[in-house]
């Protein structure tokens, strides 16, 4: 018997989970949730399809887990210390007040360390309309993230998941930084008997490794998440769904960072490849389009080998089989 790598189930089609074949060759399966989808909109990633290597490609990027998940008091504490210090307007303070004061659900996500150089992380952070759109391009996703204003995305899973998200603080350097975003939304799918709706805060905190000024290109990334469901989904959250939940966010997060480390190495190694699959984009401006291209370079600095946009392409969605094969199936819960 498989277990799901989101970690909430023994197999697919049991009562707690809903899991999607991606590929019969590959044997992968898939979770999607809509705590997952919302953590996708402020930079972090959706449940993206699990995937493994060609044995004739490169290993992937390190991933180093610096500090496993957890709901400690301790953790939270932190997190709340730190969104005390943070100065937002009157209305954006209140969203922030009312979700942690009255949170169905506090998850410290793991704390991951990888490569990734600056440039390329300030670009997904500033922009993960620009991220997912790189997901479209090579499709390894259904999710959709479109612009609602500045700082403001609207976003659907295409699981039953639809809601805004919104960045209320942004601050830091090429060594450390932070954001605070807010997502409300809802669910309406198998994994809940009847529809969700609810809102959350995630504390994104980062820093770098390397002296001040000179950062290197390892960085070390926090995330603390709050969440705050609706009425009778209370009960629904912290009875059933809850370990699938933090399962599942954390599996996400893994997958994100390693995208990201795929995506800075390719930068690296291949900026004008990089460069032209920027220019395949259709869902962001121009202008984030052509920050992307000059990240892509200032990641390689003078190195770089040049390589067709196709190779490029091929190589950062490797790991992830397209999730639209016309062979699978949607494999529903049991009743």
């Amino acid at each position: 018997m498989r277990r799901c790598p989101g970690g909430g189930c023994r197999r697919a089609g049991s009562p707690t989970c809903t899991v999607r074949a991606v590929s019969h060759r590959r044997g992968r399966i898939r979770h999607t949730g809509w705590l997952a989808a919302t953590l996708l909109a402020v930079g972090l990633g959706s449940c993206l399809p699990a995937g493994s290597l060609r044995a004739a490609e490169r290993p992937d990027p390190e991933i180093r887990t610096v500090e496993t998940g957890s709901s400690s008091r301790a953790a939270r504490q932190d997190a709340l210390t730190a969104l005390s210090k943070v100065m937002l307007p009157r209305e954006q303070a209140k969203l922030v007040r009312e979700c942690v004061g009255s949170t169905t659900l506090y998850r410290r996500l793991p704390t991951k360390e990888f490569a990734c150089h600056p440039d390329m992380l300030v670009f997904a952070l500033e922009h993960p309309e620009g991220v997912v759109d790189i997901w479209r391009v090579l499709d390894i996703s259904r999710l959709t993230l479109d612009p609602a204003g500045p700082d403001q995305w609207r976003l659907a899973d295409g699981y039953g998941t639809v809601g805004t998200m919104r960045t209320l603080h942004r601050s830091g350097d090429a060594t450390q930084g932070m954001l605070v975003l807010h997502g409300q939304g809802g669910y309406a799918g198998p994994f809940a008997p009847k529809p969700l709706s609810g809102r959350c805060v995630v504390l994104l905190r980062y820093h770098y490794d390397g002296s001040p000024g000179q950062p290197g290109h390892r960085v070390c990334l926090k995330t603390d998440a709050f969440l705050d469901v609706d009425g009778l989904g209370f009960e629904i959250v912290t009875r059933t769904l809850q370990p699938l939940i933090v399962s599942t966010a954390g599996w996400n997060v893994h997958e994100i960072c390693l995208f990201m480390g795929h995506l800075s190495r390719t930068a690296a190694e291949n900026p004008l490849g990089v460069e032209r699959l920027s220019q395949r984009l259709t869902q962001i401006a121009p202008e984030h389009r052509r920050q992307l291209a000059m990240a892509a370079h200032r990641a390689a600095g003078d190195g770089g080998a040049l390589a067709g946009e196709a190779e490029i392409a091929g190589r950062l969605a490797s790991r992830w089989m397209s999730n639209e094969l016309p062979t699978e199936r949607a494999v529903p819960s049991t009743p």
